[in-house]
């Protein structure tokens, strides 16, 4: 069930920054397999944890869905079966979410007597709005695919034996994209989220302005004015 015990946790971090730094990594795609995606944390391995050490493992619990977060480049979850609890908090960590028609999501650690903490609380609200986060928090409860997407949870819904590949073709289309151009994006969109407007608008145009040190830049807007949109050549630097 591809449970998250703090090993797992630890190579999803790794393998996070690694993507994150490797220019043959275009965008991510985030996969559980067919079964499922994520059904938790390993609560086995936490029921036995004192407070003492619950402290330093909740750095962890959080670190593993921070490094996902900060991929600088495009993510998605393509999710089949349960993404519950730590595997809802991976899907959100993601830049979008593709859900099979046989998905369930929830965050039920409410029926543990805890909450969410690898980001559930905080990411969910700001996806979904505060009050459904709260009903689905509070509650525990699980939504299926339809709902999921009906709240803004999901976005797209696929025939289970298709939504990999689904989300393998949405991931594609960056291969050979103006890589710098689509970290500066999710910069300033991830990071506008957390601030005022007008702080916002001023990261903005400081991702703006840079791309203008950029090739992909030139080579863009050359291609542009020569051959029309949708025609040029990126490199990536």
């Amino acid at each position: 069930m591809n449970a998250l015990d703090a090993q797992v946790q630890r190579e999803l971090a790794e393998v996070s920054r690694e993507a994150d730094a490797r220019d043959d990594v275009a965008a991510v795609v985030v996969y559980g397999g067919e079964r499922v995606f994520a059904a938790g944390a390993d609560v086995k391995e936490m029921a036995s944890m004192p407070y003492a050490t619950m402290v330093k493992h909740a750095h962890l619990l959080q670190d593993f869905t921070r490094a996902l977060a900060a991929i600088g480049k495009p993510t998605v979850s393509a999710i089949t079966g349960f993404a519950l609890g730590g595997g809802c908090e991976v899907a959100l960590a993601t830049d979008l979410r593709f859900a099979a028609d046989n998905a369930k999501l929830g965050q039920p650690e409410i029926l543990l007597g805890i909450i969410p903490g690898a980001g559930g609380t905080q990411r969910l609200s700001r996806l979904v709005g505060p009050a459904k986060a709260k009903d689905l928090i509070y509650t525990g409860r699980f939504v299926d695919a339809q709902e999921a997407l009906a709240i803004g949870l999901v976005d797209q819904v696929h025939p289970a034996d298709e939504v990999y590949a689904k989300a393998v073709e949405w991931a594609s289309q960056f291969v050979g994209g103006p890589a710098l151009a689509l970290r500066a994006a999710k910069g300033a969109v991830d990071r506008g989220l957390e601030v005022d407007l007008q702080t916002g608008l001023d990261i903005e145009r400081g991702e703006f302005t840079g791309l203008f040190a950029t090739d992909d830049r030139a080579a863009g807007m050359t291609s542009f004015v020569e051959n029309g949109p949708g025609k040029a050549t990126f490199t990536g630097s």
